[in-house]
């Protein structure tokens, strides 16, 4: 593919590799995740070492006990799969007990954990996939745990807005405000006890490792699951007042399965299934692939007004049928279908935007429902992360880690926060996403990859939370459709809509809101305004936790034809790539 000259050009570099590259949300993770490469790892090595790096230098945003979905490509066998990377309910949980004992609510912290599924993403993508160790790929985040790295700008402002509330947590507190105080940006930061779990993760393996490399492996989640890890998370979860056991810990395990995917032009693009939103970003491509998008011009008012009615669009079906297939019938084959696409786009007026969420297409099975209104998206704090790899073999690697320590306390002596995530689930029975006994709640992380005829590859993935799919969507396009070099396409101006119910506890929404980044033009605001939109100016490029859902895409443009992969890691958050 022959991109065109950007102007102005990139701030950062553009990253050009021939044998491998790897892309994260923070330089030292993808720095983790290139020295496995330049070891003779695999994608999946590379990307589990970046992943496991992030949930401590991102620990407020990742944790090593949080989600990790992941997607793969395997290039030997041409397939592409999944990894669920996301824990269920336990099992006395309900939308009842919800219901009676806190008025409807999900309250903040422990009696939100799912059971944590990152460690089992990791382990089971290395089994499968990978070719080294745990112990191997872990060297990196154990070291920067114990040994501490650098507090960064944007890390320890999300400390010290959160200060208050991890005041009530003691255990987040001891960690977190060393001295009583939010950690200074530039001093050293250390996580001892995060350190010796991993490391103890990796003893465990290490101990059975003679016996092969899966029971070394399986050592290492057994002692996770069922070990002396278990018993501290169940012991806290005991004393203060939590749902989950040693029996929902111990009969946990990831599904590898494959992925969902729909075709743009020439492009195919695949995402993990309607346990998270990564439908969405496909459903928003089939109606957007039946517009003449360059003729409306990048980032026009009549270009924001479509792919924003898109995303609206989309949105209202993802809050009216996703779900954990498990438990839910999700009609996909309908909501991925040409002519359902070609049906909605016809809701989609040049003249005028939606002043609230569009109705949910009539899909058989699925129940259409209407949303809450509210004066402000609510719900957790910044969090999520992401990183991808593409590696001289041509496998790719693409994951979305998430829950950081901000939503739930610490396990004391572990530096563990077992997945908060429940916060994506509703204690409306009705709901396709409501709470239920081994139930996952849907997730907004969702790792993406796009091909096109074998010959490119494209792992991209994005923090943001319900604004993920809407950062990854306009990166697709400026890419495929306006052809960006892939660092061009990731620093373009981008806009966000929270015209839909927020994917975080309370779920309320804003009708009609359109958030644009500072740098778009006067007069495309004041057109968009006129069309309808409630249109609100973000800083533009804003390094902190106040615009988080305009995301920060990391991704990889490898084209076979040319032997070239490029790198692009977004300037908005300490994202970086790395290539060779």
């Amino acid at each position: 593919m022959n991109f065109r000259p950007s102007l102005p050009r990139p701030h950062r570099p553009e990253i050009v590799g021939t044998r491998h590259v790897a892309a994260a949300g923070h330089y030292l993770a993808g720095q983790a995740a290139f020295q496995i490469l330049e070891a003779g790892g695999n994608a999946v090595d590379a990307g589990v070492a970046g992943g496991l790096a992030l949930g401590v230098v991102e620990s407020e945003m990742v944790g090593v006990a949080g989600v990790a979905p992941i997607l793969i490509y395997l290039a030997e066998r041409d397939e592409i799969l999944t990894i669920s990377g996301v824990g269920t309910w336990p099992r006395a949980a309900s939308c009842e007990l919800f219901q009676q004992d806190h008025g409807g609510a999900i309250p903040r912290g422990i009696l939100r954990t799912v059971v944590p599924a990152a460690p089992d993403a990791w382990i089971t993508a290395l089994e499968r996939f990978g070719s080294m160790s745990f112990g191997d790929v872990a060297a990196t985040a154990i070291e920067l745990a114990r040994d501490g790295f650098p507090m960064y700008p944007l890390m320890a402002e999300v400390i010290a807005e959160e200060a208050e509330s991890l005041l009530g947590w003691p255990s987040s507190a001891a960690i977190f405000l060393p001295g009583g105080r939010p950690p200074e940006v530039g001093k050293l930061f250390v996580q001892s006890d995060l350190g010796r779990t991993l490391q103890f993760l990796a003893d465990e393996e290490a101990a059975q490792r003679p016996r092969g490399r899966s029971a070394g492996l399986q050592a290492a989640r057994d002692a996770f699951y069922r070990g002396d890890i278990a018993a501290e998370i169940v012991r806290f979860q005991k004393q203060n007042g939590g749902l989950l056991t040693a029996e929902d810990l111990a009969a946990f395990h990831v599904d590898v399965e494959p992925p969902v995917r729909t075709a743009f032009g020439a492009i195919d693009v695949y995402g993990c299934g309607p346990w998270c939103q990564g439908p969405m970003l496909l459903q928003a491509l089939n109606l957007l692939e039946g517009i003449d998008l360059p003729s409306l011009g990048h980032n026009t008012t009549a270009y924001v007004h479509t792919v924003t009615e898109a995303i609206k669009l989309a949105a209202a079906d993802r809050e009216a049928y996703y779900g954990d297939p498990r438990f839910v019938d999700v009609p996909l084959a309908t909501l991925l279908s040409r002519a359902y696409a070609d049906s909605r786009r016809k809701l989609i007026r040049a003249d005028r935007a939606w002043p609230e969420m569009p109705p949910a297409g009539a899909c058989e099975g699925g129940q259409r429902r209407p949303a809450r209104p509210g004066q402000a998206v609510e719900g957790d704090t910044l969090d999520t992360s992401y990183i991808c790899v593409v590696d001289s073999d041509g496998n790719a690697f693409s994951a979305t880690p998430s829950d950081g320590a901000m939503g739930a306390p610490v396990v004391p002596g572990t530096g563990l926060v077992p997945s908060p995530r429940g916060s994506q689930s509703w204690t409306d029975p009705s709901h396709p996403s409501c709470i239920a006994p081994g139930k996952r709640p849907r997730l907004t992380p969702n790792p993406a990859l796009a091909s096109r005829d074998g010959r490119v590859l494209m792992p991209f993935g994005s923090p943001g939370g319900d604004g993920q799919t809407q950062s990854m969507l306009q990166v697709f396009l400026n890419i495929f459709v306006f052809e960006m070099e892939p660092q061009a396409a990731v620093e373009a101006p981008r806009f966000v809509t929270h015209s839909f119910p927020s994917s975080f506890e309370p779920h309320a929404y804003l009708p009609g809101s359109l958030g644009l980044e500072a740098n778009f033009a006067a007069d495309t605001c004041e057109a968009l305004a006129a069309l309808g939109h409630k249109v609100e100016l973000l800083p533009d490029w804003r390094f902190g936790a106040h615009t988080p859902d305009i995301g920060a895409v990391c991704a990889i443009f490898a084209d076979r034809d040319s032997g070239l992969m490029h790198g692009a890691a977004d300037p908005r958050r300490p994202a970086y790539a790395l290539g060779r």
